[in-house]
């Protein structure tokens, strides 16, 4: 592939990615006004872990201590997520779906799976399967290349 087809299609990459999340964030808050996209992505990660701390979301998702503590806040707050005593250490809380947390996760996720079936009912099973693939090897490339965030590369205050 020449250098300008390259880059032609890494716009086009950009381009639709962005189009793709900012319909993902639309699509959750028509879901459930009451629930972002981060808070939704974060109680379905504790619902898939089986629970886990507040720290391991964090460093999961590459997100600030503080930005997870008000998200579960928030989920805690709509009765979503709860806290319980790690049974290994309890000085250690462990965030668990709540049955309502666990409902809204299961009727959000139809919801999504209806909405995908839709807009992709008319691709075949090949077109699927090496979308599937490449969504794939795209994640697993993880943060690799992505420029550091401007705040990030400030030199930080000292105490």
């Amino acid at each position: 592939m020449s250098g300008g087809a390259r880059e032609s299609s890494l716009d086009i990459i950009q381009r639709e990615l962005t189009a793709f999340a900012r319909r993902a964030r639309a699509a959750a808050a028509r879901l459930h006004p009451e629930l972002p996209l981060v808070s939704y992505t974060l109680l379905a990660h504790i619902d898939d872990q089986q629970g886990c701390r507040a720290t391991d979301l964090a460093a999961h998702y590459l997100l600030d201590k503080s930005t997870v503590s008000r998200q579960i806040a928030a989920l805690e707050k709509l009765g979503l997520v709860e806290r319980r005593p790690d049974p290994a250490d309890h000085r250690v809380q462990v965030l668990h779906p709540t049955e309502a947390g666990t409902q809204v996760l299961a009727s959000t996720q139809a919801s999504r799976l209806a909405a995908y079936e839709e807009r992709l009912k008319d691709w075949s099973a090949e077109d699927l399967a090496s979308f599937a693939t490449s969504l794939l090897r795209y994640n697993a490339a993880g943060d690799s290349g992505l420029p550091t965030p401007i705040g990030d590369s400030w030199p930080k205050p000292k105490p």
